[in-house]
């Protein structure tokens, strides 16, 4: 059974930056796109961005300026930077990978990471 594997959450003050990391335990035989969401107290799960296998992103307006998404295809490792953090991005976040072997497609989400920002 593959896990998503994250990594970098935490408590940081408005205007910190923090990076997540997330790969998966084992191997996935196509990585297609890979992603982050977050959810918070109260609310409904929410795209924040991903990324396709040749590199194109989209991102929630909300972060758009201050967060970037990459991945390292080799690594099947897709990472988070977010700056200029605020308080309204308090959330557990979660990673997203979209994965497919011949016709069949498979969606994985990682166990969550909190993310919590201070005013």
């Amino acid at each position: 059974q593959v896990q998503l594997v994250e990594s970098g959450g935490g408590l940081v003050q408005a205007g910190g930056s923090l990076r997540l990391s997330c790969a998966p335990s084992g191997s996935i035989f196509k990585i297609n796109t890979m992603g982050w969401y977050r959810q918070a107290p109260g609310k409904q799960r929410e795209l924040v961005a991903d990324i396709t296998r040749g590199g194109n992103t989209n991102y929630a307006d909300s972060v758009k300026g201050r967060f970037t998404i990459s991945r390292d295809n080799a690594k099947n490792t897709v990472y988070l930077q977010m700056n200029g953090l605020i308080p309204e991005d308090t959330a557990v976040y979660y990673c997203h990978v979209n994965a497919s072997l011949f016709t069949k497609s498979f969606a994985y989400w990682g166990q969550g990471t909190q993310v919590t920002v201070s005013s």
